[in-house]
């Protein structure tokens, strides 16, 4: 026995629809709207098993289930379309200003009984001038290939 039964409305049908010929949605977003039309309990057509679909659908019983039980409990929109974002990605580490700090490092003169600055240097130039907490030499090095730069 099914625990999650998936019986669409006209308006849910029309939603799958526009969702379909859309060329703004997603291919994930298709597939969802595809898979509720061929396991629709309500329609004309006896709904297709778990395993017509895997096949036909290219997924696994998992995301049809998911899909079923996220329609049943939430609707159509939560069943097709990912979830929005609660709360926002992490800032980047690297501002602009510890760029700037970063490159004047790198082409200022080296210190004193060095030929030339080292990632390692300008890494911990940048973090005993305060300018940031911690970074890597790594970290350094993205920086200064962005900028076709090099500590040379």
């Amino acid at each position: 026995m099914q625990k999650w039964h998936v019986n669409l409305t006209k308006e849910d049908r029309k939603k799958i629809k526009m969702v379909l010929r859309s060329k703004k949605v997603t291919m994930e977003a298709k597939k969802h709207a595809q898979i509720l039309l061929d396991i629709d309990e309500s329609g004309s057509k006896k709904p297709l098993s778990l395993s017509k679909v895997t096949t036909s659908r290219g997924v696994c019983q998992n995301t049809i289930i998911r899909v079923r039980r996220s329609y049943a409990e939430s609707g159509i929109d939560v069943a097709i379309f990912r979830k929005k974002r609660e709360t926002p990605p992490t800032e980047p580490k690297i501002t602009g200003e510890v760029e700037a700090h970063i490159i004047a490092t790198a082409c200022g003169e080296p210190p004193e009984g060095k030929a030339r600055w080292t990632l390692k240097m300008i890494a911990k130039k940048i973090m005993l001038d305060g300018v940031i907490e911690s970074i890597s030499d790594e970290a350094v090095r993205l920086v200064l290939k962005k900028r076709n730069l090099s500590p040379i």
